[in-house]
């Protein structure tokens, strides 16, 4: 409908006016408004951040957004009010229009409501204060759902400066108990332009830890929603380097705060890392150059180093120019430097769309079984966006959960995939 509306106000606004506005300025509008944006595919797409080729349709409303300032511009003079206010009409619907097919295309917003929440900061659901959740602990019976709590983690290691972090505690943690084991702990990282709150708003996270505390008596892991970018525009790739020591970040404040603070675990058997495209990158990374730290990872269509636009740029950008920090921040070289790992495992998850993803996830598989990690390369319909991560980490949900080995529980699998260190496989499901 909007796409209609925009159309039909650009076509008022233009209109026919006089022969030297139709047959000369008109022309001269549409082949402007062409070359601003065919500008705008190439290097303005890369400038902020789209890597990945767009759909047709997003450049034409841009195109038509433009055209429409364009007569706006042109015709101010000539034109009689209503026309004026139809051409800035057309340039919003348009903008709009191009606006969500963006959103469309990444999925980054499902809904209009999850747009309007993440602008006005509003508060999750299931959100309380740290007060309100010492009120709520000591419990005599698990709560019927976790709670989700804004946390400010002092950046003691790594100076990075970073945005209020999110803590999902799950119903077991509010039970009064003094035999009560320490939890594990799951670290999420959303993608280079998202922010804490993705992997709730988005990725569903916490929806499914509750489902999974239902059906295990209020156990499940303790959850984090990292800030591995500091913000929208900083794309870190969870490596130390110019754009901030994001890595000492999410391997040394955040443990050490979350054990201190909420009483979880201490070994690294009982820590994961997962993440959605650059978090997929981030947490192989994270295991493989930390497993002092966390011995588990999901990759949800991760890259096969971190990256950012082009291999000198990532370069520059990441590293400062340092080839050898570099080469310290690619999982292919960590693991072939390091050796045998121990008690490592991990699941690599990406779409059929992806056919560069799933060649790099097999590459990754390959090298990790000649080093001692087992893994899995799953792949299932879908392309890369949070519609697709979602339920790919809600259906990989229940096999981490077993590899933290969750106190409480009756059986600790663990053993069964870990008894064949190195092993790699690769599944494909034909239904979403």
């Amino acid at each position: 409908m909007l796409d209609v509306l925009a159309a039909g106000a650009l076509i008022a606004a233009v209109g026919w006016r006089d022969y030297k506005w139709h047959w000369r300025m008109v022309p001269l509008i549409a082949g402007v408004t062409v070359l601003l944006t065919v500008l705008a595919w190439t290097p303005g797409a890369k400038a902020v951040g789209v890597t990945d080729p767009l759909p047709f349709s997003v450049w034409l409303w841009l195109g038509l957004a433009i055209a429409a300032l364009l007569v706006l511009a042109a015709g101010w003079r000539t034109a009689r009010w209503w026309r004026r206010g139809m051409a800035v009409v057309a340039a919003a619907l348009a903008a709009l229009v191009c606006a969500n097919g963006v959103n469309q295309f990444v999925g980054y917003y499902p809904t209009i409501d999850s747009a309007v929440s993440d602008w006005t900061n509003t508060p999750l659901p299931g959100q309380v204060s740290m007060s309100g959740l010492r009120r709520e602990a000591n419990a005599t019976k698990p709560p019927g759902v976790g709670k989700l709590v804004q946390v400010t983690i002092p950046a003691t290691y790594s100076h990075f400066k970073h945005r209020p972090e999110l803590v999902y505690l799950p119903p077991i943690w509010f039970v009064r108990s003094e035999h009560r084991h320490p939890l594990p702990v799951v670290e999420l990282v959303g993608g280079e332009r998202g922010g804490p709150g993705d992997w709730v708003r988005l990725g569903n996270a916490v929806q499914v830890s509750d489902q999974y505390a239902r059906e295990h008596h209020g156990y499940a892991p303790i959850l984090v929603f990292v800030d591995a970018t500091r913000k929208f525009d900083n794309d870190t790739e969870c490596v130390n380097g110019p754009r901030g020591n994001s890595a000492d970040h999410l391997d040394q404040d955040i443990p050490k705060y979350i054990e201190k603070t909420f009483g979880a675990s201490t070994n690294p058997e009982q820590w994961a890392v997962a993440g959605f495209s650059m978090g997929g990158t981030c947490s192989l990374d994270l295991v493989v150059e930390h497993p002092d730290v966390f011995t588990h990872f999901i990759d949800i269509s991760g890259d096969l180093a971190p990256y950012t636009s082009t291999p000198a740029a990532s370069l520059h950008d990441l590293y400062g120019g340092n080839v050898t920090l570099e080469h310290q921040n690619e999982a292919l070289l960590v693991m072939k430097a390091h050796g045998k790992y121990t008690g490592v495992n991990g699941l690599f998850l990406t779409s059929t769309a992806e056919r560069r993803h799933q060649h790099e996830a097999e590459e990754l598989s390959k090298a990790a079984a000649k080093v001692g990690i087992w893994s899995r390369v799953e792949i299932s319909p879908g392309t890369h966006v949070w519609q697709f991560a979602a339920p790919a980490f809600a259906s990989a949900y229940p096999w981490l959960a077993k590899q933290l080995a969750l106190p409480g529980l009756a059986h600790h699998p663990a053993t069964s995939q870990l008894a064949l260190p190195g092993h790699h496989e690769t599944r494909r499901t034909k239904t979403a």
